[in-house]
C-alpha cells in the first residue's frame, strides 16, 4: 500500500493525518487495530470520513440504537461497500466482526462506544478475533480503527486487564487546534483579535460555524460576543454545560461542576478548591481525577516543587460558561448580554484573559522559540513558585523553560513573565524577573538564564531600548507571539 497526501480542504492536522495515513497504507501483514478518540467536535468524524475516500476504505457509525438496529445498519452500510445487491444480514457482533476484518485496507467504526453500550462483550468478542493464531491475524490486511468521544470508554478499552490492551498498534488523540492553528481556521489575521476569541472559544473547530461565523474585527469584538456566545438563542450558550454532561462516565454532574467554578475563580490548588467547596481536600481526589480524564481539567506541575501542582481548566468554553453565563443567565435569558458582558470585564481580564495568555506564552515558549532565542530546546514548559528570604515571601513565575539530560539532570533555559492587561511592560518588571533568577536553585542553572517578557500592551520605550543592550532579554509582543520565533 501507499499513503494517502493530506486533503487540500483539511485545515492544519498535518501530524494526524500522517498519523492515520501511515496506519491505514502500512505493509504489516495481518489486522491492525488502531483507536481514535477526543471530545466532540475536535473533526475526528470528517478526518476519518476524509481517509475512507482517499483510500477506498469502509465507515460505519454507529447510533444511540439497540443491537439489533446498529447490527442492520452495519448490514447495509457493508453491502454497499462491497456492492453487494441486498443488505447483509449480520446474525451478531461475531460474525460482523469476521466480515469487516476480512476486508483490506481502513475498516472504521466512527462512535463504538455506542456499541459498547448495548454490547459490553463487544471488546473481548474483538479480542479473540485479532487473536495471534486467528485468521484475520494470519490471512486478513484490514486496518481496523475503532473512533469516539466519551474519553473514559475509548482509553479504557487499552488500559489495566481490558481485552484489548496490548491489542492496539495506534492510539491517536485528536485535540483541539493550537492558538496558531485556530486564527488560520478562524481568517483572523489581527493578533489581539486572534487572541480575544481563542479565550474565550479555545481550538475546537465546529465552533467556528456555532457562533455564526469570526467577528470581523476588533470594533466588533464585544457585538459578537453577545450575539455568538451570550445569546441564549446561540448554539454557544450552553456549550461550557454540555461538555460535562455529556459525558457518560460522570454521574453527578453537579459536584463536577462545582470543581470547574473554584478553579474558574483563580481557586487552583487542591487545598484552594477543597476550601472553597468546604470539604476536605481528600473528598476531591475523585471529581479532580474525573475531570482531568475527561479533558476539561489539566494539572499543571510547579517547576521546582513536584507537589505544589496546581489545575487549570482545559476548555476556554467551560471557563467562559462558569464565570460569566452561569452567573447571570437569567439575566442573560432577558436579552442583557451587552449590559453583562460589559459588567464582566473586570472578570474578564484577571480571570480569562490573564490566565489564557500565560498558556499561549508557555505555548510559544515550548513549540515555536528558536533555540537562538532561548539558549537550548526546552524539554518542558511549567510556572513556579520562588522563595525568597529578602521579601519573607513567594515570588510566582509565569514561565520556567527546562532542559532535561540523561545522566545531567535538569536545568533552566529561560523564565518569563506574562501580562495581558492594557499597560505596557516596563523596566521594572524586567528588575523583578533579574531578581527572581537569583533565586533559582543553583543545581538547575548550567548557564545564564534568558528573560522572556509576554506584553499584550507591548513595552515602554525605556524597555525596549535596555532590550537593545541586553544579550539576555527577549521582548514578546502580540504580533511575535503569533507570527514569529
Amino acid at each position: 500500500m501507499t499513503s494517502w497526501g493530506k486533503p487540500a480542504d483539511l485545515h492544519a492536522r498535518d501530524w494526524e493525518w500522517q498519523t492515520l495515513s501511515d496506519f491505514a497504507a502500512s505493509d504489516v501483514s495481518g489486522a491492525s487495530l488502531g483507536l481514535v478518540y477526543g471530545r466532540r467536535r475536535q473533526g475526528k468524524t470528517l478526518l476519518l470520513e476524509l481517509l475512507a475516500e482517499a483510500s477506498g476504505g469502509f465507515m460505519y457509525g454507529a447510533q444511540q440504537q439497540t443491537e439489533a438496529q446498529n447490527l442492520a445498519d452495519l448490514g447495509v452500510a457493508y453491502a454497499r461497500h462491497v456492492g453487494a445487491p441486498a443488505p447483509v444480514s449480520f446474525a451478531d457482533w461475531r460474525h460482523a466482526l469476521d466480515a469487516l476484518l476480512a476486508l483490506e485496507g481502513p475498516v472504521i467504526i466512527d462512535e463504538f462506544p455506542y456499541l459498547v453500550s448495548t454490547t459490553p462483550a463487544l471488546p473481548s468478542q474483538l479480542q479473540l478475533a485479532l487473536s495471534p493464531r486467528g485468521a484475520a491475524k494470519r490471512e486478513g490486511r484490514s486496518r481496523l480503527i475503532l473512533c469516539g468521544s466519551a474519553l473514559s470508554t475509548m482509553r479504557g478499552l487499552l488500559s489495566g486487564g481490558a481485552p484489548l490492551r496490548g491489542r492496539a498498534t495506534m492510539e491517536l488523540l485528536v485535540r483541539p487546534f493550537w492558538f496558531r492553528e485556530a486564527a488560520g481556521f478562524w481568517g483572523l489575521e489581527d493578533p489581539d483579535l486572534a487572541f480575544r476569541v481563542h479565550a474565550l472559544v479555545g481550538g475546537t473547530p465546529a465552533y467556528l460555524e456555532m457562533s455564526g461565523g469570526a467577528p470581523r474585527s476588533v470594533r466588533d469584538f464585544d457585538a459578537w460576543v453577545g450575539r455568538a456566545l451570550l445569546s441564549p438563542a446561540s448554539a454557544m450558550f450552553r456549550e461550557g454545560n454540555l461538555l460535562l454532561r455529556e459525558e457518560p462516565e460522570i454521574s453527578d454532574p453537579t459536584s463536577y461542576a462545582s470543581v470547574l467554578t473554584a478553579v474558574s475563580m483563580g481557586r487552583i490548588r487542591r487545598t484552594e478548591i477543597a476550601a472553597t467547596l468546604g470539604r476536605p481536600a481528600t473528598a476531591i481526589a475523585h471529581p479532580l481525577a474525573g475531570l482531568e480524564d475527561i479533558g476539561l481539567l489539566e494539572r499543571v506541575e510547579d517547576a521546582f516543587k513536584s507537589r505544589r501542582g496546581t489545575f487549570r481548566i482545559s476548555d476556554p468554553v467551560v471557563r467562559l460558561h462558569q464565570l460569566v453565563i452561569s452567573r447571570d443567565e437569567g439575566r442573560l435569558v432577558r436579552r442583557e448580554a451587552e449590559r453583562v458582558w460589559a459588567e464582566a470585564a473586570d472578570t474578564v481580564a484577571s480571570k480569562i484573559y490573564g490566565p489564557h495568555m500565560e498558556d499561549l506564552a508557555r505555548e510559544w515558549v515550548l513549540s515555536h522559540a528558536d533555540a537562538d532565542t532561548l539558549g537550548g530546546r526546552p524539554s518542558w514548559v511549567r510556572p513556579a513558585t520562588l522563595s525568597c528570604r529578602e521579601h519573607q515571601q513567594g515570588h510566582e513565575l509565569d514561565i520556567v523553560a527546562m532542559r532535561s539530560t540523561p545522566f545531567d539532570g535538569d536545568h533552566v533555559l529561560a523564565i518569563g513573565e506574562v501580562k495581558a492587561t492594557g499597560k505596557p511592560m516596563d523596566v521594572p518588571a524586567l528588575e523583578r524577573l533579574i531578581h527572581l533568577r537569583g533565586l533559582i536553585p543553583a543545581d538547575r542553572v548550567r548557564d545564564l538564564p534568558r528573560i522572556l517578557m509576554f506584553s499584550r500592551a507591548g513595552f515602554t520605550d525605556e524597555l525596549l531600548k535596555v532590550a537593545g543592550d541586553r544579550q539576555d532579554l527577549e521582548l514578546v509582543d502580540m504580533t511575535r507571539l503569533y507570527g514569529g520565533g
